[in-house]
């Protein structure tokens, strides 16, 4: 059997490793920012008479425009878009996949603030762009100051910004996302995989899309739409970087079934996301009892928790395996990172933490 390395692979991909967070069968699994939630019944039964009539027609090659689920997708989001504006594909990494392979290429360059989404550099080895990490403010903020010096100072062709940010769970001004985008003349990311466990009363980066054609607000239906297992993620932007999006997709992108099922959903939003405010609970008594432990958490607008002052973070992790509860090293030093499941898992994690006694 011959090995990776003795292939004739691309000399810039010798030595990386995939993405990939650890896949263990544990009763108490909060380490991949997952909705524990399952779908509400009376959405599944839909979403199975959607896939059962979409399954009839599977002999056909599917809507390549994938109108309805992109005149849904507009109808959820508001602001006056429309199915012009919007783009899907499997996954929100497949869009930002796209949205490179669009702008992005050999002798280009993307800029995200570290740490950020780990797929992010990721992406930009696969599309063959040079990948640039700026760095981030006290607390993993990230002030318009600070960005839109590193962007006038990198002069990037893209830039991701992560609202709120993947892993730290950090909140994103509008402020910030205007002044990068006054700062530069390419194309500009907002990731908003999150945004749906953010405050109610914080405005998204949708409300900035009139005026600036280079700028892209991507999401996922995975998160907040309980919906991982689907693989649906979106952006919202001008029609023109729709078009663009085009040239490089591959034929009949989504399948008809993923079609089906993300409308049916869609249908159904606001059963879908009932269980977000219960998931802001579970989150704010995660950061309430690890405060109280005399562990460091950070402001977070998602579903999960970034929490520092932990002596040994493997050893700690591994405490918590033991007793059937998997978490995230995400190789911060003295950082861990926990999703904010439902209520008995919040309360298994929590209990486990006190029960370890120590930081580990």
């Amino acid at each position: 059997m011959s090995s990776l390395e003795s292939l004739p692979i691309r000399d810039d991909l010798r030595g990386k490793t995939p993405y990939g967070a650890p896949q263990k069968s544990v009763p108490v699994a909060l380490n991949v920012n997952e909705n524990t939630h399952p779908i509400p019944e009376v959405v599944a039964r839909d979403i199975v008479t959607a896939l059962a009539s979409a399954v009839l027609g599977a002999n056909r090659y599917p809507d390549r425009e994938f109108s309805d689920l992109r005149d849904s997708l507009a109808g959820y989001l508001g602001h006056g878009l429309t199915r012009d504006n919007l783009w899907a594909a499997n996954g929100s990494n497949e869009v930002l996949q796209q949205v490179l392979q669009a702008f992005g290429g050999p002798g280009r360059t993307l800029l995200g603030f570290a740490p950020t989404y780990s797929m992010y550099s990721l992406l930009a080895s696969g599309t063959g762009t040079t990948w640039i990490a700026a760095e981030r403010d006290a607390e993993y903020e990230l002030s318009p100051a600070t960005a839109a010096a590193a962007v006038s100072e990198a002069k990037p062709d893209i830039v991701f910004l992560c609202s709120p940010n993947n892993p730290t769970g950090t909140p994103l001004a509008l402020d910030t996302i205007k002044a990068v985008y006054d700062a530069t003349d390419g194309i500009v990311v907002v990731d908003e995989a999150y945004v749906e466990f953010a405050p109610h009363d914080i405005p998204s980066a949708l409300t900035l899309l009139p005026g600036r054609d280079r700028l892209l607000v991507s999401r996922t239906m995975s998160k907040a739409f309980a919906f991982a297992g689907i693989r649906v993620g979106y952006l919202a932007a001008d029609p023109a970087v729709t078009d663009a999006l085009r040239l490089v997709r591959l034929p009949y992108h989504l399948s008809a079934l993923t079609q089906a099922a993300a409308t049916a959903a869609l249908s159904h939003s606001t059963a879908m996301l009932a269980m977000v405010d219960e998931i802001r609970i579970q989150r704010d008594r995660i950061t309430a009892g690890l405060t109280e432990m005399g562990f460091h958490t950070y402001r977070s607008h998602s579903n999960f928790v970034l929490f520092g002052g932990v002596d040994d973070p493997h050893a700690l992790f591994e405490a918590l395996l033991e007793r059937g509860i998997l978490i995230r090293d995400i190789g911060l030093p003295g950082q861990l990172r926990v999703t904010a499941g439902t209520e008995a898992e919040t309360t298994a994690f929590l209990d486990a933490m006190a029960a370890i006694g120590s930081k580990a």
